[in-house]
């Protein structure tokens, strides 16, 4: 089939007529249609209910002034894997770089999410059996440690929160405070998603996150943010380097987030030898295989404990998984610039074949290459797949992913999981509060890291979060935005119930992501925009506003009306043919259509004219068609006869009623 674009001078000429036709019609479209769509509430000016500042600027980047606080942690902690209980002592280091004196600090508690008068219990669908609860954190002493002399900190603890109250305010711009505190907790079984253990053939794994008080973030914005944890808000945290020594049986391999600095202590020569020969190849690597899991041979020592020692620098976190079941293997990860990382997978016989856990770390590999090379340099010298039963979840430099996994969907997981490294790992978002700036904008870069996979091999995914794409995304969202009862993608991540939870926080702000770089700004605006915010935000803390504004200056589009419609309210779009007629009964005259907007939203939208003689003519209308008319009235220009003419032809945007988006001629 042919297809004929109409020239910018066409375009030109089409314009000039539709306004002279408009003038010479006895009554205005706009008079006679039914419509809900009320152009002044769409397009009305300040968006922003506050302008830029000198912390965040009102370009969208972080501003003259612009401050962050800091925190360094050094932990020390073993797991007993008879009494499952994890006993440690950390060290913190906190930098206040506010402007304000602290008198008091905040932590996050996570683990006293399993308590049961948790908050957690009573917030979500989850409804724990009585034995699926555990005490909690059992904070033994917090102190302030000034070298020879340490005071006991006083301490409040309620919920997942601990409020430490100083003597002595850190002071601002630059002040500091070492801390200790000893704790231990009992581990979750399999009950504990995101931190548990359970059995496999070989041993029991052990998948270990949110082990450890973590500073809460204190921010230009809020102050302290101190929401406590519910399950679906999950983190928001403070940038630092992790020191961390987890201390197993010696049977027990351990693979965690950033660098091992103590290979020699803690692996074979052979597995040495092994991992610097993944370090150097793009084929995947066996570090130890399914023959050796069993084997003595492939543990340095065979007895008592060994310590495992990792550093990851500029970090919001760590996490691990430990087993004496694992089967690892690794490969090289090729980044912009000639810099390199390293990709590796751990995971039981169970899950072993090149139909399932065989391919994850090819498929880890190749997704951080694509990412690296599309949106922002991974950073990290390592990047974990852990198989366990926390079923997709991410951490810097480590995912937990399906154990029983295979192809597409280990695929679809892996990428997704990873992805996360980018947001809100490297982009700091709260995703406590903002769910659709960690899981929306992480869906949305899946959408491309499918098509580009070994060729497609597993694409394409369009409907959200792991699954292929079952339809058309565009018809696919309509249910949603018509629900009555769905909540916006700005409502806070734990008011989100579990029916809209993926719609709302995946699927809806990925596709507004995909509309906006298709359909409103064009691929090379969008993109020259949204990787220039995650340069500027890398590592740093942006808040929605900063996102709006970004996309705004970068790709130079006031686009408040989308914002608000898609974003702030669900508002539909009803795009509907309403007449197509040819100019005085004659098709070399060109044919006249009329086009209304029926429903809140507005959309730039394209219309085609199908020709008898099999070609095609289209137009494309940008959304100031609609800044003043709820209908427009214009010429396309044809010189034979016409099958059909079609609003949308490519079904691209979320129209409610297709039904009246194509008349025959």
């Amino acid at each position: 089939m042919k297809l004929k674009f109409i020239s910018l001078g066409m375009i030109l000429l089409v314009v000039i007529s539709a306004n002279a036709q408009r003038r010479k019609r006895a009554a205005n479209p706009n008079d006679t249609i039914s419509s809900n769509y009320e152009p002044s509430a769409l397009f009305s000016p300040q968006f922003y209910a506050e302008k830029g500042n000198e912390f965040h600027s009102a370009n969208g980047a972080p501003g003259p002034k612009y401050w962050q606080n800091r925190v360094y942690y050094t932990i020390s902690a073993a797991i007993d894997t008879t009494a499952k209980t994890l006993t440690a002592t950390e060290k913190i280091h906190y930098t206040n770089n506010s402007p304000d004196a602290l008198q008091y600090l905040w932590v996050q508690l996570d683990q006293n999410t399993y308590k049961k008068d948790a908050r957690s219990n009573f917030a979500t669908a989850f409804s724990p059996a009585p034995n699926q609860h555990t005490g909690g954190y059992d904070i033994e002493s917090v102190v302030i440690n000034n070298g020879d002399v340490q005071k006991t900190v006083p301490f409040i603890i309620n919920d997942t929160r601990m409020q430490l109250r100083l003597a002595k305010p850190i002071l601002p711009n630059g002040g500091a405070i070492d801390l200790i505190i000893h704790y231990k907790y009992t581990i979750p079984g399999n009950f504990g998603g995101r931190n548990d253990f359970f059995d496999t053939k070989n041993g029991k794994i052990y998948e270990i996150a949110q082990w450890f008080p973590r500073m809460c973030v204190y921010d230009d914005s809020r102050g302290w943010d101190t929401l406590p944890f519910l399950g679906a808000g999950e983190f928001y945290l403070e940038y630092g380097d992790i020191d961390y020594s987890i201390t197993v049986p010696s049977d027990m391999i351990v693979a965690g987030s950033g660098e091992l600095l103590n290979p020699k202590e803690v692996l074979t020569a052979k597995q040495m030898a092994r991992l610097n020969e993944a370090q150097n190849s793009d084929k995947t690597i066996m570090i130890r295989s399914a023959e050796e899991v069993t084997s003595p041979a492939s543990r340095p020592k065979n007895n008592g404990t060994l310590t495992w020692h990792f550093k990851m620098t500029n970090t919001r976190d760590v996490a691990f998984g430990a087993s004496k079941a694992y089967m690892w293997d690794a490969a090289k990860v090729n980044l912009p610039g000639g810099k390199k990382s390293l990709a590796m997978s751990v995971y039981p016989v169970e899950s072993a074949g090149n139909d399932a856990w065989g391919r994850a770390t090819e498929y880890l590999k190749k997704s951080i290459e694509y990412f690296s090379e599309k949106w922002f340099v991974y950073p990290y010298p390592v990047a974990v797949n852990e198989a366990g039963i926390a079923g997709g979840m991410e951490y810097p430099g480590i995912v937990f992913d399906g154990i029983g996994d295979k192809g597409g969907e280990l695929y679809w997981v892996t990428a997704h999981e990873i992805g996360h490294n980018w947001f809100p790992m490297i982009v700091g978002s709260n995703e406590r509060r903002f769910a659709w700036m960690d899981e929306g904008f992480n869906t949305f870069i899946d959408i491309y890291a499918a098509d580009e996979f070994n060729h497609g091999e597993y694409a394409p995914k369009r409907d959200g979060e792991y699954a292929p794409g079952k339809g058309n995304p565009a018809d696919e969202i309509v249910p949603i935005i018509a629900d009555p009862n769905a909540p916006s993608i700005m409502t806070a991540a734990d008011a989100i119930s579990e029916k809209y939870r993926h719609p709302i926080a995946y699927f809806k702000p990925a596709f507004g992501l995909v509309l906006l770089r298709e359909q409103i700004l064009g691929k090379d605006r969008f993109d020259y925009a949204f990787k220039n915010y995650i340069s500027n935000w890398a590592f740093k803390h942006p808040q929605p506003d900063d996102f709006f504004r970004s996309i705004e200056n970068g790709a130079g589009e006031d686009l408040g009306w989308f914002w608000k419609g898609w974003f702030y309210n669900n508002y539909s779009l009803d795009l509907a043919l309403v007449d197509a007629k040819y100019v005085n009964n004659d098709p070399t005259q060109g044919i006249r259509v009329t086009v209304a907007n029926k429903d809140a939203m507005a959309m730039p939208f394209a219309i085609e004219v199908k020709l008898k003689d099999g070609s095609k003519k289209r137009m494309q209308l940008p959304v100031e068609t609609w800044q003043q008319d709820k209908a427009i009235t214009f010429v396309i220009p044809t010189t034979t006869a016409a099958e059909s003419v079609t609003v949308d032809p490519d079904a691209a945007l979320p129209d409610i009623n297709r039904k009246n988006n194509t008349i025959k001629m």
